[in-house]
């Protein structure tokens, strides 16, 4: 058991934590340092797991709850593992407009998962965005941190069947 004040255990012996650490003091060692810390695990280690979020929490002396509730409410965050491959549909005014939700549709009927899931083989993840900034190229959709623009539902699978084939 932590008590108040002491430096809680790492989570792992993964040397990573040395980062998240170096986060924390550089933030002064207290809850406004809490997203900032919040993003140096995330890119780390892909994601906040409950043992990130508790570990966080104790080390900035802020409740659970609140390093849940950002963890939960920032877009950016996810608190499971992602896929190899991510796809990111922009759903902004201008995407919208253009044709967004027929890529949303033509993601969710070829890969069976809605935004915020992966595919069971762990291979892709599925999200939105409020807007990526790139209305001139709408709709945009990021394949692995890449923006591609004026995207259709026949060039979606198209690039969704090369990364099946280039993984194989």
């Amino acid at each position: 058991m932590v008590t108040y004040g002491s430096k809680p255990a790492l989570p792992s012996a993964d040397k990573r934590w040395k980062l998240v650490d170096a986060t924390m003091r550089k933030a002064g060692g207290n809850g406004r340092g809490l997203i900032e810390t919040l993003h140096t695990v995330q890119e780390a280690f892909g994601y906040l797991d409950e043992d990130a979020l508790r570990y966080v929490a104790l080390s900035l002396r802020v409740p659970l709850s609140r390093a849940y509730g950002v963890a939960t409410f920032y877009h950016f965050f996810t608190l499971k593992p992602g896929g190899r491959h991510t796809c990111v549909i922009c759903l902004g005014t201008a995407c919208y407009i253009k044709g967004a939700q027929h890529l949303l549709e033509t993601m969710q009927q070829t890969l069976s998962i809605a935004p915020g899931e992966t595919t069971p083989d762990g291979e892709v993840s599925l999200l939105t965005a409020r807007c990526l900034g790139s209305c001139g190229l709408a709709p945009a959709v990021v394949y692995d941190q890449e923006v591609a623009g004026k995207v259709d539902p026949a060039s979606l699978r198209s690039h969704l069947e090369k990364w099946a084939h280039h993984d194989s």
